[in-house]
């Protein structure tokens, strides 16, 4: 006796369930003018995360599913080789701006010593004119302060040399410092992390892949219509989307994108008929400040229904207004 109800419940749920199916498949033959449809999947735009130079993977910070903010940090590769090589740049430049305060100071001496030269080539020039010293000793001296004024050249030609020291082991130091920022690996927006494509320990090339980021602010479902709808369809045009995981609700979305080109293409289209067999791909997007609304409830693969309006002034049906599901509390 007990089967009986059994029979019964799984009977009503049957019938229930073949109901939806039938109605959702002959919406499509009661659509008014001037609308289209086509099943669909909802995707959600995917972001690798990947790493920029070779390194060993030490870390990751997130599990598949969590919420990423935008600059969130993913995973860490391993620094240590880089800190050590940090460290020694940063004694090269330290060195180096000794050298330009050494060759700085070397330029004042030299300064000096032909500031003196002069005095004492003008002194004797003086002695000579009353034949106090030979025209000999005015040569020398004359000689001695060209050589002094040749010194400070050098050694401001040794500061220039120091100073393009210094810039070139600041310029080591900030390579390297941005390398040791490269192999900390963060989120470039805000999603969530769709799978883990590596595990700490792991050795990665250069571009090696971490973790997929889905990008919440891009979501859409992608349909194909034949030639005769396909060419009415505005770009930027109302659109709407129906999920089989949610039948009741009613989602607001806009023609973002139409195909240049047919996806489905026999191999010889002669006639007419043929030509109508040509479908072309059309994106549905979702308003991004809605997809923040309800960004918990945003599931990529997601099967359903795309409705689009092909002519002008056409005007949704009462079971296409828009309907959504009550606002989450945050």
């Amino acid at each position: 006796m007990r089967a009986a109800p059994l029979l019964i419940i799984v009977a009503v749920a049957a019938l229930g369930a073949g109901g939806f199916f039938y109605w959702q498949q002959s919406r499509a033959g009661q659509l008014p003018a001037g609308l289209a449809t086509a099943n669909g999947r909802m995707e959600v735009e995917r972001v690798d995360i990947a790493t920029k130079y070779a390194g060993k993977l030490v870390e990751i910070t997130v599990r598949e599913g969590d919420a990423v903010p935008r600059g969130g940090v993913v995973a860490n590769l391993d620094t240590t080789t880089l800190k050590a090589e940090l460290a020694a740049s940063q004694a090269a430049l330290r060195r180096a701006e000794t050298g330009v305060t050494q060759a700085e100071a070397m330029v004042a001496i030299r300064q000096a010593e032909y500031k003196l030269s002069g005095v004492e080539l003008r002194r004797v020039q003086e002695l000579l004119k009353t034949s106090a010293t030979p025209a000999s000793e005015v040569d020398r001296r004359k000689s001695q302060h060209e050589v002094n004024y040749a010194n400070i050249q050098a050694a401001e030609a040794t500061v220039a040399d120091a100073k393009a020291a210094v810039e070139q082991a600041r310029a080591q130091v900030a390579q390297i410092d941005s390398t040791i920022a490269d192999m900390v690996l963060a989120a470039p927006i805000a999603g969530r992390i769709e799978y883990k494509l590596a595990h700490p320990g792991e050795v990665l090339a250069a571009g090696g892949r971490v973790a997929t980021l889905l990008d919440l602010s891009d979501v859409y479902m992608t349909i194909f219509l034949p030639t005769s709808q396909a060419g009415r369809v505005a770009h930027g045009s109302e659109a709407r989307i129906v999920l089989d995981a949610a039948p009741t609700y009613v989602i607001p979305a806009r023609v973002s994108f139409v195909a240049a080109e047919a996806q489905f293409t026999p191999k010889t289209v002669e006639t007419s008929d043929e030509r109508e067999k040509l479908m072309y791909r059309v994106k549905l997007s979702v308003d991004p400040q809605l997809l923040e609304t309800y960004r918990d409830y945003v599931r990529a693969g997601l099967t359903g229904q795309g409705y689009v309006l092909t002519e002008l002034g056409a005007k949704w049906p009462a079971d296409l207004a828009v309907k959504l599901p009550p606002k989450p509390a945050r």
